[in-house]
């Protein structure tokens, strides 16, 4: 853990702690301690073991990071046991709502200090025993989830050959912060539908502004697990979703209209059921963060520049290249082997041409086969149209491409942006979506919630997400920019790699 993770996690404890404090001062003097005891960080768990006559090794179980919050909750569970509070709800209403319901208990006149005797007299059904382990577990996982870890699988083969489809990663709340859902109220460890349905996993009834606790930034070339940006509004299929998303259909059906395309749409439900999300239900992705806020990126014959400064690639990015061979059989042991290339997955065909290959190298497999004489020639292959079609931002003015794209300016928090007619479309769906402002132009002239102006300052830092896989990966050419409230946590770890059985040497690699 870094010194920030270190100090979330303490200072979570103490809210776990702290919240109920109010409530506490009146039930320790129900129970005849000094109310002020109550007010005290981890002396007041020391008086609450000792009133419900628990073990003591419980007080020292709660320093254990991140285990001690649970260790804490239950501690508080079997203090308000002795108000003679054993139903379930009570016991639930301690651990999600104690804030409140402490000092509902501490303050009014009809609940009474019963002690440890009333306590060991009560006994637990059967099953009440497996509800209450079942909730426990139920929340302990959820609360973990949002605010330490999330497993995650990788879907497609845009990070290839950094991460491989059936990679199993854990991904860490902890390096931006953990993110407070704006969804609370929601079916535990279900995204956004309910499996095999339509119907939502969560309801609205209740929205949390974006709100992230200890925040830190993304850097530059972090894997980042993120929600879609444009997945806000999906159309409801299997086939649609976020894998052909629905601003993409928009454009295809209206010529690129995305207008007209809209009312073709909005037009036919039953083809096009429109389902929207709010951010943290919207499909996650996982991309490698390219460029920062306030960067200006440009990519150049698929190379990237920053700040006019060329990158490196990330080691196992990989491009797609024409190659020709010096003649000698390729071995497909011997290729996926040493140089990481499975025939079976076309990452390297015959062209049709004498001893040439389309080929999916990395440099690292690039530069061995040069410098063993396999390659007697090798070239880019911009044809390729694995990625293809057309890329952001959508309009007239810009005749940019999957392989050379931009200059493009990345919003920077508190940054002011002169908007033109030419940058319009690139910056419209950031200030109008994800700012929550009335955007508009007429006439050349443009409007901000109503008033006439060409600047704009940005509330929030933006991020330019890059598959490894270049040429096979949806990402910020396609969709723009990655605002912060999406940020979902870092890809850390590998701990389960599958694909016709267990890849034993991808266990728990370290994701760089």
């Amino acid at each position: 853990m870094t010194d920030n993770q270190i100090l979330a996690v303490v200072l979570i404890g103490l809210l776990v702690i702290m919240l109920p404090a109010i409530g506490l001062y009146g039930m320790f003097r129900k129970a005849g301690v000094a109310g002020w005891k109550a007010l005290v960080p981890f002396y007041n768990t020391w008086i609450m073991i000792e009133i419900a006559e628990r073990p003591r090794y419980w007080f020292f179980l709660q320093f254990i990071p991140v285990v001690g919050w649970f260790i804490t909750l239950g501690i508080c569970i079997e203090f308000v046991k002795t108000f003679g509070k054993f139903r379930f709800y009570e016991h639930l209403l301690t651990v999600v709502a104690g804030a409140l319901y402490f000092p509902y208990i501490g303050f009014n006149k009809k609940d009474k200090f019963v002690g440890t005797a009333a306590v060991k007299q009560h006994k637990k059904s059967s099953l009440r025993e497996w509800i209450d382990a079942g909730v426990f577990a139920v929340v302990a996982a959820t609360l973990i989830r949002t605010f330490v870890f999330e497993a995650y699988v990788i879907p497609t083969g845009s990070m290839e050959k950094t991460l491989l489809v059936n990679d199993f990663l854990f991904v860490s709340k902890f390096s931006y912060g953990p993110r407070i859902p704006n969804t609370p109220l929601a079916i535990p460890f279900i995204h956004h539908s309910i499996p095999y349905t339509n119907w939502k996993s969560y309801v609205e009834w209740i929205k949390i502004p974006y709100t992230r606790w200890f925040p830190s930034p993304v850097k530059r070339n972090d894997v980042v697990v993120f929600n879609f940006p444009a997945g806000d509004t999906v159309i409801n299929k299997d086939e649609y979703q976020s894998a052909h998303p629905y601003y993409d259909v928009c454009r295809e059906l209206g010529n690129g209209n995305i207008d007209v395309g809209r009312q073709v749409v909005l037009n036919d439900p039953d083809d096009y059921p429109i389902a929207v999300h709010p951010v943290d239900k919207q499909e996650n992705y996982i991309k490698r963060c390219v460029g920062l806020p306030g960067d200006t990126i440009a990519i150049k014959d698929n190379v990237v520049f920053i700040n006019s400064v060329e990158q490196e690639p990330p080691p196992f990015s990989q491009v797609h290249y024409i190659v020709t061979t010096n003649g000698q059989q390729l071995d497909q042991d011997v290729m996926k082997e040493e140089y990481n290339l499975d025939f079976d997955k076309g990452d390297y065909v015959p062209t049709g041409r004498p001893n040439e290959f389309a080929m999916a190298l990395t440099k690292r497999a690039k530069d061995k086969m040069i410098k063993v004489g396999i390659i007697k020639s090798i070239a880019v292959d911009y044809n390729y149209n694995g990625g293809g079609g057309p890329v952001m931002p959508y309009d007239s003015f810009h005749k940019w491409s999957r392989d050379n794209f931009g200059p493009v300016w990345i919003p920077k928090k508190g940054s002011t942006i002169t908007l033109t007619t030419e940058n319009y479309a690139m910056y419209e769906r950031a200030i109008r979506t994800y700012e929550k402002n009335k955007l508009e132009m007429r006439d050349g002239k443009f409007y901000i919630n109503d008033k006439e102006t060409n600047q704009y300052t940005f509330k929030m830092d933006y991020y330019w997400m890059m598959g490894d896989n270049r040429q096979d990966s949806q990402d910020s050419r396609y969709w723009g920019f990655v605002p912060e409230d999406h940020v979902v946590g870092e890809a850390s770890l590998i701990w389960m790699s599958y694909e016709k059985g267990i890849r034993w040497n991808r266990l728990f690699r370290k994701i760089k």
